[in-house]
């Protein structure tokens, strides 16, 4: 048992050794848990920008399909805080949206989750398995060791949004090259507007945003996944220190917006619907986030970051996100839990949250519906795109994510240079590799 990957502090983190051993047991299906009866189920989600009420409709919808079904359904914006203690007790709910706050793998090597390999092979109604639902490479990311133990819900695409309105009235056009995105940036410069913007208390988005997407650009796909994987020597490779210095040239020309370093993830997307900014990096989420924000008329829309000079990687490749949701082992209806979520992922209901959330599903064909404008960029690209790629590294290894973003975070304030950035980041993965008690995974 591998207690120190849950990431917990303090006491709690000292408790975890001791109940963990009690808390978990053989998966029984429709075993009881004292006081709760065989037809409820509680469920717990993380309460993001896309809110609870979808789920909560669900839920009325389920019950009113399944009459003696009770389903306790609640939100909270750090509900992974609320669910740490819960497993340590024993007592988690049945079936959980933890949100990104949650150390998922830390749940699987101790064996708190189960895997949704036995429902996944249930026929649905046209006979074919329910697995056969979801897009085959996203339902890869919640594999470990040959079983699916995260489930996807809706998909989030990393890439760049332009202020439409402001690049149509000044004859600009997306850069697609690096070459062009330093034309335009002086071109928009002169203009007194900062090309573009990011989010730098969280250098989550630089590195989505930038550094990757010209690694892989550079080197293609396989520059990625040898870092993901710890091969030595991948985290400071020519592309990644290229692609490092193409951030670090955007930072000495001055197409970065002065004081974006300090600036939250809404302060720097509020300098983008406000016209400050024509430039932003950021998942689909985007739009959500800041839709009680935006000026009458605006308009965005979704491109993937230009390629790097003499680039090798398909410029279709894009980012894919993914917040999974779990069964619990300690559940006494996981098969409630499953068929409810089932029923959450249907194709008529997966249709529904695209057209009234505004973000991308799991689910085969659920963009065939009418999309929100800002979404129809998004999902051409995905249709179009060769491969995809996830920062899965980042869950596997959470110190080895931190000091990459701090690594980033010192380069982008001009306080290291791009090697030495990438550099420290590849010391990081050394260690990570040499450490026995930290599990390693494999990316396909």
């Amino acid at each position: 048992m591998k207690s120190a990957h849950l990431r917990l502090t303090g006491l709690l983190a000292a408790l975890v050794i001791i109940a963990l051993a009690g808390c978990v047991r053989p998966h029984t299906p429709g075993a009881q848990r004292a006081g709760r009866d065989a037809n409820s189920l509680e469920v717990r989600c993380f309460l993001g920008g896309y809110g609870i009420d979808f789920f909560e409709q669900a839920a009325r919808e389920y019950e009113e399909a399944h009459p003696g079904v009770e389903i306790d359904l609640q939100g909270d914006p750090r509900i992974w805080e609320q669910l740490r203690p819960r497993f340590v007790a024993g007592t988690p709910p049945d079936l959980a949206y933890p949100g990104w706050g949650m150390d998922h793998y830390a749940l699987i090597y101790d064996e708190q989750i189960i895997p949704w390999d036995s429902y996944l092979d249930d026929q649905m109604e046209d006979g074919r398995p329910w697995r056969e639902s979801f897009k085959p490479e996203i339902l890869e990311m919640g594999v470990y060791q040959g079983k699916v133990y995260l489930m996807p819900f809706f998909i989030s695409l990393n890439g760049w949004w332009y202020n439409v309105k402001m690049f149509r009235e000044n004859g600009w056009e997306p850069p697609r090259t690096y070459a062009e995105l330093l034309v335009l940036g002086e071109k928009i410069k002169a203009k007194g507007i900062a090309p573009l913007t990011f989010q730098g208390q969280y250098p989550y988005y630089a590195v989505r945003g930038f550094l990757f997407p010209w690694a892989i650009s550079l080197g293609g796909l396989e520059v990625f996944r040898d870092a993901q994987n710890l091969k030595p020597g991948a985290w400071n490779s020519p592309a990644m220190v290229k692609a490092a210095e193409m951030l670090d040239e955007l930072r000495r020309r001055g197409l970065l917006q002065k004081g974006a370093i300090a600036m939250s993830h809404t302060e720097a997307q509020m300098e983008f619907v406000q016209g400050h900014a024509a430039m932003v990096p950021c998942g689909t989420w985007l739009h959500s986030e800041m839709k009680t924000t935006l000026p009458p008329g605006f308009e965005m829309a979704y491109f993937l970051p230009p390629s790097a000079p003499n680039p090798q990687g398909d410029p279709s490749i894009v980012e894919i996100g993914v917040e999974p949701w779990i069964i619990t082992r300690a559940s006494p209806n996981p098969d409630l839990a499953a068929d409810f979520f089932r029923y959450m992922t249907s194709l008529p209901k997966a249709m529904q949250f695209v057209r009234e959330k505004g973000t991308l599903m799991a689910l085969e064909g659920s963009d065939q519906t009418e999309l929100p404008p800002h979404l129809i960029g998004p999902a051409a690209v995905l249709r179009d795109a060769k491969a995809t790629w996830t920062p899965l590294y980042a869950k596997w290894y959470p110190d080895l994510e931190t000091e990459l973003r701090n690594a980033v975070n010192a380069l982008m304030q001009g306080n290291i240079t791009p090697r030495e950035c990438m550099d420290r980041v590849e010391r990081k993965a050394q260690e990570t590799r040499d450490d026995p008690n930290i599990p390693k995974l494999v990316a396909k």
